[in-house]
């Protein structure tokens, strides 16, 4: 039996509860930037010429994107396996700082630019409205958020995995 209390915490982070919030974690990270990079994807569909595929017009009808919130559980999830870890991990270790600070950046560039450009781009589609300034715009806008907030995510995930 293990005497020293030091190697019980430190060996009881890593069990069956820690891995489960660690895998919903990255699980809800991937979900929610892999979102981000649809709405890239789903913008620049929208600007091919012709008809829009079924496709494009059920990504675009009305709704909020909420697979794209579930990124707002990365940092709870991060918390959480914070205070499962004993100590080993602290909340002002660098590399979670950076993690939270870049995942705020990529949150709000979601939530004030992103998001609304999406559902004004939803507006449009389901209205059947041309407006191609309009639409370009919003287009560029959703397509650059989406690209920058997956770059983010990549040096995120870089930094979580190297701890530095």
């Amino acid at each position: 039996m293990l005497s020293d209390p030091t190697l019980v915490a430190v060996s009881s982070n890593r069990g069956p509860a820690y891995d489960l919030v660690l895998l919903a974690h990255v699980l809800v990270a991937i979900t929610g930037f892999g979102t981000v990079a649809v709405a890239g994807t789903y913008a620049r569909l929208l600007g091919r010429p012709g008809e829009r595929t079924p496709s494009v017009m059920r990504y675009y009808r009305p709704g909020v994107n909420w697979a794209g919130r579930t990124l707002f559980g990365v940092p709870v999830l991060g918390l959480v396996l914070i205070g499962m870890s004993h100590g080993a991990w602290s909340i002002t270790d660098q590399w979670v700082l950076i993690g939270l600070s870049l995942w705020t950046v990529a949150a709000t560039v979601g939530e004030v630019v992103l998001w609304p450009a999406e559902r004004r781009l939803q507006q449009l589609v389901t209205s059947g409205t041309d407006e191609p300034a309009l639409l370009g715009s919003l287009r560029r806008r959703v397509m650059g958020c989406a690209a920058g907030m997956v770059a983010i995510f990549v040096v995120v995930m870089v930094v979580m995995v190297a701890k530095p």
